[in-house]
């Protein structure tokens, strides 16, 4: 795949990163609020993709206003209200959902993403049966706090006995950061370290038997989305590439305020989204409502997220 041309200046990806969600200020995400009753949301939930199993693992959710500033830079009040009404959400607040993968490949344990680092992943691994020792492999898709933060636990790796893959061009901008940026320090303690156990790859690299690598720039300088396949089933984890199932289909020139690059997160969607509509691949969105799962189809100008019901059983 060619990856064309970006230009991502250091001023905006420090401002997409200093939109990221504020969750160290808001406490443990919330499993059970505003999902029904003191009922706890599964943290678990497996598909079968051909050979493999993919299992989406919820390490957290949480609600937040100020919807269409994060989501909607660049629609009108009244557009950005008329698109809510019409999926049945509020316009004001957003809730999100932070969730790592993991896939089984039959040879080997993959997760990609690691959360937000309060111990969610491990829990939802648990649930799914695993154990933190027996992840083979560990993908980062880019390095905003909530796919790194996981990757330490008190100081040490929490997955001990991986290999780390991640984009050489997403590593080598984080890591030059100066000290006293948000993201850089996190990549200095939690990516850092495990440079050594790391593979940095690019655009079409195979980190494993069937998972492919797909530079989706935008998001951040180095964003990678994964295609995997096994027989004749196909799936894409798209990690970032649109954080809010409803606004950024509906809309993907809307700007969102973590994206670095708001032309380039644009271009990158509408290239990804639209492949996924016209092959009808499903694809796992890392911020999409739990389980993350679904399929995408072309609505007027834009796109319509369909989540999966029981199409990935078997």
């Amino acid at each position: 795949m060619t990856t064309a041309n970006l230009n991502l200046s250091r001023r905006a990806v420090l401002g997409g990163a200093a939109a990221l969600p504020l969750v160290a200020a808001a406490g443990t995400p919330a499993l059970a609020a505003g999902h029904g009753g003191g009922a706890a949301m599964p943290v678990a939930r497996s598909f079968k993709l051909g050979e493999m199993t993919v299992t989406t693992l919820l390490d957290g959710s949480i609600l937040r206003d100020g919807a269409k500033g994060i989501f909607g830079g660049n629609a009108t009040d009244e557009q950005f209200a008329e698109v809510s009404a019409q999926n049945f959400i509020s316009a004001e607040q957003a809730q999100f959902y932070f969730t790592p993968t993991l896939v089984d490949t039959g040879s080997a344990l993959v997760l990609f993403d690691t959360g937000l680092g309060r111990g969610g992943v491990v829990t939802a691994l648990a649930a799914a049966g695993v154990t933190p020792d027996q992840i083979d492999v560990v993908v980062i898709t880019h390095m905003h706090p909530d796919h790194i933060g996981g990757l330490m636990t008190d100081g040490a790796p929490t997955f001990p006995n991986a290999r780390y893959v991640t984009g050489a061009q997403e590593y080598n901008f984080w890591s030059k950061m100066e000290a006293g940026n948000r993201v850089g320090d996190l990549v200095a303690s939690n990516v850092t370290p495990l440079a050594e156990k790391t593979e940095f790859i690019e655009d079409g690299a195979s980190v494993a038997p069937g998972v492919t690598a797909m530079a989706a720039f935008g998001h951040t300088p180095g964003h990678m989305v994964y295609h995997l396949e096994s027989g004749d089933r196909r799936l894409v984890l798209t990690a970032d590439l649109a954080n809010h199932y409803v606004w950024s289909f509906a809309h993907p020139e809307w700007i969102v305020s973590f994206d670095s690059d708001k032309e380039a997160a644009t271009a990158s969607r509408r290239k990804v989204l639209g492949m996924l509509a016209a092959d009808r691949v499903p694809m796992i969105g890392y911020h999409m409502p739990f389980p993350a799962a679904g399929f995408v189809e072309t609505r007027g100008e834009g796109f319509r997220f369909v989540p999966v019901s029981y199409q990935l059983m078997g």
